[in-house]
C-alpha cells in the first residue's frame, strides 16, 4: 500500500450501534479495491435511484476472468440491503472483503466471492431512526421501500425496476453456484440471533435438493454450532408461538432465493432476529458466511457437478412440478430453544395478546414442516411461441439471456392453446399490481398463424425452468398472474341486443347441435333461464362474430 487507509468500519467505530451510509459503503469498497489487488469493484447497470449498482468481487489470485475461472472455481454472491433497514449484511460483508484481503482470515482457495454492497440504493439513501418498528439497532438506517416505494424481494421475476433489471445482469455474469441474501426479520422471540432460510429443498429438486437439504444445511448448522452460535430455520410465525410447529417458508421466483432457484443456485437467506443486539446480530452474520464460504470451497467440485446435472435434467424431463403444499404428514422433528408464551388481557385494548417470557427459557422437540408435496405437475412443451406485440415479456426473457428464434415467414402452426378458465384478484394492490391467483385453465390444440417475427422459444436450454415459472399462467409467479397478460381478460367486442337478438335466432335455426345444447342449458340453469342477456350472451360466444381473443392466453405450446 503506497497510501494509507482507514479500513474501520461504522460498526466498528461506533462501539457496533451503527451501520455505514451509502457513501461510506461504496466508499469503503472503492478503498479496498484500489489497496488490494484481490478485490474489484465494478458498475452494472442503473438503479431506481438514479445511481448505479455495484458489485465487488474477491479473488486471492486477482484474476477476475471469470471465462478463465469457472472450470475450476465456484461463485459465491451475497446480497447486501435489499431491505436497507436489515442492514446487519452490509457490516459483516464489509468486514468480510477486509479480512479477507488483509490475511486476517483464512481466504478459500477454490470459491470466487462476489457481493453486492447496497441493493436497494434508493432506499438506503433514505435513512431514518424510526420504521424498523421492532428492531433493537443499529442507531439509523435505511428504508425498506425502494425510490419507487418496491418491496425489491418481491420483484425479481416481474422486473418492474432497474434494480431487478441491473441484478438479471449481475446474475448472469456471475453464475452463481451459491447465493446468499442478508436480512433481519421476527415473527417470534426465541433464544437465536441467527436463523436460516434454505430455498424449499423439494422445489429445487433432485440431486441438488437432496444435497442442499442433507448436506450443505447440516454442515452449516453443525459448523455454527462449534463457534457457539445456535442456528434454526427461519421463524415462519406470526403472532402464534413456535412450539406448536411451523411450516418452510415456500420461496417462489418473486423473491431473491426463489428466482435464483429456476437457475439452479443453492440459495439461501439470513435471518437475523432483530430483538437480538445489533452487534450480536452483525457478528453472527459474519461467522455464517465464513461457515458457507468453507463449506463451499470444500465441496466446489460436488456442487458444480450437481448443478450440470440439474441442468441437464430440466432440459431433457417431460414433466415439471408446477405447485407445491407442505406435507401435513411428514413434518421433521427439531429441537427448538425458545421462550414461553403466553396469552394475557391485554392493558391497551382489553383483548388477548401474546407476550413471551425471557425469563421462562425452554428447550423442546417441535414439529417442522420442511417436506412438501406436488400438487400440480405440467407437461414440458418443446417449444413456446409468443407473438411479437408482447414486448414487455420479450424484453424480461432477453434480459435473462434466453434463447428465442425470431420466425422467418408468416406461417400456420398446430400449437396447443390455453384458454383462461378462472382465476381469483386481489382486491388490494401489491407492489405495483393487484395479482391474480388460483389460476385455471383449459387446453385444446389449434391451427393458429403467426407472422414473421413472432418468438419461437425452445425450452431445451439453461432457462427451462425459468420459462416454465413465468409463461404457464398456472404457476405461482407466472407472467399471467402478475397481470402482464391482462389486456385479454377483457372483450372488446359486444352486440346490440335488438339487432343480435335476429340474429341468435337464425343462429339456433341452422344448428340444431347447438339449440338442444340451449334448450338443455335454460332447463338446467335457472339464473341462466331468467336473464335474457345471459342467453344472448352466451349464444353470442357460440358465433363466428365472438373475438378469439378473448381468454385466450396469447403464448402458444409446441407439443413434444
Amino acid at each position: 500500500m503506497n497510501k494509507d487507509y482507514d479500513f474501520e468500519t461504522q460498526f466498528e467505530k461506533s462501539g457496533g450501534t451503527e451501520t455505514g451510509t451509502y457513501t461510506e459503503v461504496i466508499a469503503f469498497y472503492k478503498e479496498l479495491a484500489d489497496a488490494y489487488p484481490s478485490i474489484s469493484l465494478e458498475e452494472f447497470g442503473k438503479t431506481d435511484s438514479g445511481l448505479p449498482l455495484h458489485l465487488a468481487i474477491y479473488n486471492p489470485e486477482g484474476e477476475f476472468d471469470l471465462e478463465k475461472l469457472e472450470k475450476s472455481h465456484s461463485v459465491m454472491l451475497i446480497n447486501n440491503g435489499i431491505h436497507p433497514g436489515e442492514s446487519d449484511g452490509i457490516d459483516a460483508t464489509m468486514m468480510l472483503f477486509r479480512d479477507m484481503a488483509g490475511d486476517s482470515i483464512t481466504s478459500p482457495k477454490n470459491t470466487i466471492i462476489a457481493t453486492i454492497p447496497i441493493y436497494n440504493v434508493g432506499g438506503a439513501l433514505n435513512r431514518n431512526s424510526g420504521s424498523r418498528t421492532n428492531q433493537n439497532g443499529p442507531k439509523e438506517y435505511g428504508f425498506r421501500g425502494n425510490a419507487r416505494n418496491y418491496d425489491l424481494n418481491r420483484d425479481f421475476i416481474k422486473a418492474d425496476t432497474k434494480n431487478a433489471q441491473s441484478f438479471y445482469e449481475i446474475f448472469h455474469y456471475l453464475n452463481p453456484d451459491v447465493f446468499i441474501d442478508n436480512h433481519v426479520s421476527n415473527g417470534a422471540d426465541y433464544q437465536y440471533t441467527l436463523t436460516h432460510l434454505f430455498t424449499q429443498h423439494d422445489k429445487l429438486g433432485g440431486s441438488l435438493g437432496d444435497y442442499l437439504q442433507n448436506k450443505m444445511m447440516p454442515a452449516l448448522e453443525d459448523s455454527l454450532k462449534v463457534k457457539e452460535w445456535d442456528i434454526t430455520p427461519y421463524v415462519n410465525v406470526f403472532n402464534e408461538v413456535p412450539e406448536n410447529g411451523f411450516s418452510q417458508f415456500m420461496d417462489s421466483p418473486r423473491y431473491s432465493t426463489g428466482y435464483t432457484t429456476l437457475w439452479n443456485t443453492l440459495g439461501m437467506m439470513v435471518e437475523t432476529h432483530m430483538l437480538k443486539p445489533y452487534d450480536k446480530r452483525v457478528m453472527g452474520t459474519y461467522e455464517l458466511m465464513r461457515s458457507m464460504i468453507s463449506i463451499t470451497d470444500a465441496d466446489t467440485e460436488v456442487i458444480r457437478d450437481l448443478r450440470n446435472q440439474a441442468l441437464r435434467k430440466y432440459k431433457t424431463d417431460r414433466k415439471y412440478n408446477l405447485q407445491f403444499e407442505a406435507d401435513q404428514e411428514n413434518p421433521s422433528k427439531r429441537e427448538f430453544k425458545g421462550y414461553e408464551g403466553e396469552n394475557i388481557t391485554s392493558e391497551l385494548t382489553g383483548q388477548p395478546r401474546l407476550k413471551y417470557n425471557r425469563d421462562k427459557p425452554f428447550t423442546k422437540e417441535i414439529e417442522y414442516y420442511d417436506n412438501f408435496t406436488v400438487t400440480e405437475e405440467i407437461e414440458i412443451p418443446r417449444a413456446y411461441i409468443i407473438p411479437q406485440g408482447w414486448w414487455q415479456v420479450i424484453d424480461r426473457l432477453e434480459m435473462n439471456n434466453i434463447k428465442m428464434e425470431s420466425l422467418d415467414r408468416d406461417t400456420l402452426i398446430d400449437v396447443e392453446v390455453y384458454k383462461i378458465e378462472d382465476f381469483e384478484t386481489s382486491e388490494t394492490a401489491y407492489e405495483g399490481h393487484y395479482l391474480h391467483k388460483n389460476t385455471k385453465v383449459s387446453k385444446s390444440t389449434e391451427k393458429v398463424k403467426f407472422r414473421k417475427g413472432d418468438y419461437l422459444i425452445t425450452t431445451f436450454q439453461d432457462g427451462a425452468r425459468y420459462l416454465l415459472e413465468t409463461l404457464e399462467p398456472s404457476a405461482v409467479d407466472s407472467f399471467f398472474n402478475w397481470n402482464f397478460f391482462d389486456t385479454v381478460l377483457q372483450q372488446k367486442e359486444g352486440f346490440s341486443p335488438y339487432v343480435f337478438e335476429d340474429v341468435a335466432k337464425e343462429l339456433l335455426e341452422n344448428n340444431p347441435d347447438l339449440k338442444k345444447e340451449f334448450e338443455t342449458k335454460k332447463r338446467s340453469d335457472s339464473d341462466f333461464r331468467n336473464s335474457w342477456y345471459a342467453q344472448l350472451d352466451w349464444l353470442h360466444k357460440q358465433s363466428n362474430n365472438y373475438e378469439e381473443a378473448h381468454l385466450r392466453y396469447p403464448v402458444f405450446r409446441l407439443p413434444r
